[in-house]
């Protein structure tokens, strides 16, 4: 008798530590992709100040600017890592064209507030690929903790499931280098 109150004891407590452990990695890929949108707000919200200084001196590359608003609207509304690292990508592809277009308009290459908002979107986008690398990691570890023993044996009935990394699909080799200054 006095054994198997110990099993059931000792498997409790197995079981208790288990669950904290996984609230806790739970809880740091929820903090790590908060880390992510705030970089993002930060970037949506720096995109506006980019695209009316490109408008003054590339009026005609209208196409290209009504591309990085409509995928800035779409990143700005995408939810959950699958929807906004996709919606993240084709937002990178829309700031490169425009980006490229200073290379077309010296005047605008050399405005001063062009420059700025320049660096400051490649910084944002350095603060962007480093919060993804530590989120990625806090999804990693979270995933293996669900399936290493004990916490395997309950972690579904618990509802703790899989969770997804921030992928980038095909724009990974865009996204892992920072839109480049060039003056």
């Amino acid at each position: 008798m006095w054994i198997v109150l110990i099993v059931i004891v000792v498997l409790a407590v197995l079981a208790f530590a288990a669950y904290n452990r996984l609230v806790a990695l739970s809880q740091r890929v929820g903090q790590a992709f908060a880390d992510i949108d705030v970089q993002l707000k930060q970037r949506h919200d720096l995109i506006p100040n980019l695209v009316e200084t490109v408008k003054g001196y590339a009026a005609h590359e209208r196409g290209t600017l009504d591309d990085v608003v409509k995928a800035r609207s779409a990143a700005m509304s995408a939810q959950g890592p699958a929807q906004v690292s996709a919606a993240e990508a084709q937002l990178s592809g829309a700031l490169g064209r425009l980006i490229a277009l200073s290379e077309a308009y010296p005047d605008l290459k050399a405005n001063a507030n062009f420059q700025q908002l320049q660096g400051e979107l490649s910084d944002i986008e350095n603060k962007i690929a480093a919060a993804r690398r530590f989120f990625n990691n806090a999804v990693q570890e979270y995933n293996t903790g669900i399936q290493q023993l004990p916490a395997v044996l309950f972690a579904g009935a618990l509802g703790f499931t899989r969770k997804e990394f921030f992928d980038l699909g095909d724009a990974r080799a865009q996204m892992d280098q920072a839109p480049s200054v060039k003056f």
